[in-house]
């Protein structure tokens, strides 16, 4: 059998592609994570935008407390 030297040419050109494979996976990962948060977010400002519009009811009238009596 023949032991492979840490600088073989062969574990150097595989250690680049394994490494080009986890920087894709990386970026895919994060570009998963980004579309996701983007969603949220689109909902939340829908959401957030519907209660703005119905949760807006006329302010209600004041009310008057009754005018206190002199004591005699």
């Amino acid at each position: 059998m023949v032991e492979k030297k840490p600088n073989d040419p062969l574990v150097k050109l595989q250690k680049a592609e394994d490494a080009k494979k986890a920087t894709a996976e990386y970026h895919a990962a994060a570009a998963a994570v980004d579309a996701n948060m983007e969603r949220l977010r689109a909902m939340r400002l829908e959401r957030e935008a519907a209660e703005a519009t119905s949760a807006a009811p006329a302010p209600k009238a004041a009310k008057k407390k009754p005018a206190k009596k002199a004591k005699s």
